[in-house]
């Protein structure tokens, strides 16, 4: 039984085994030793979001928003206080599409605040609009869910 999963370092890019178990812990990573799960939300450019999308097992809940949009300022709170409730359930990370233009066309986002939920290399969710922090954390629970079981079948 494989009890170990991927996780890849926002700060290098390297992948990391884990625990399952260790998952709520304070985890390094073994080649830059920086943390490798913030209870923040990481800010990802384009090398750093492929590489999480494609080598870690553990879902993402990407916030695709931008310095001037009113809407993505007045959500961030609620962002960051899912993303502290759901550690270790989800990587959370932000995306500017003001920076990163070409994620942003790749994954069509059309209206920001976009948040999407990726598993396994692809996205399984996505919701435009600003949420609460109680609306944010059922519909990534929902998407999350929805993933696992889906995966059983």
């Amino acid at each position: 039984m494989n009890d170990k999963m991927h996780l890849v370092c926002p700060h290098c890019n390297a992948t990391n085994r884990v625990p399952f178990d260790k998952l709520k812990a304070e985890l390094n990573c073994g080649q830059c030793h920086a943390p490798l799960l913030s209870s923040h939300p990481d800010n990802l450019g384009e090398v750093s979001f492929n590489a999480q999308l494609t080598k870690s097992d553990l879902p993402m809940v990407v916030d695709f928003w931008a310095p001037w949009c009113g809407p993505c300022r007045m959500m961030a709170p609620a962002y960051e206080k899912v993303s502290q409730d759901m550690h270790g359930r989800a990587r959370f990370v932000k995306v500017n599409t003001e920076d990163e233009q070409g994620l942003a066309s790749k994954y069509n986002i059309r209206s920001i605040p976009t948040l999407a939920v990726f598993a396994g290399g692809r996205e399984i969710a996505r919701q435009p609009g600003a949420m609460s922090a109680p609306d944010l954390a059922r519909w990534v629970s929902a998407a999350l869910l929805k993933e696992t079981n889906h995966g059983r079948s």
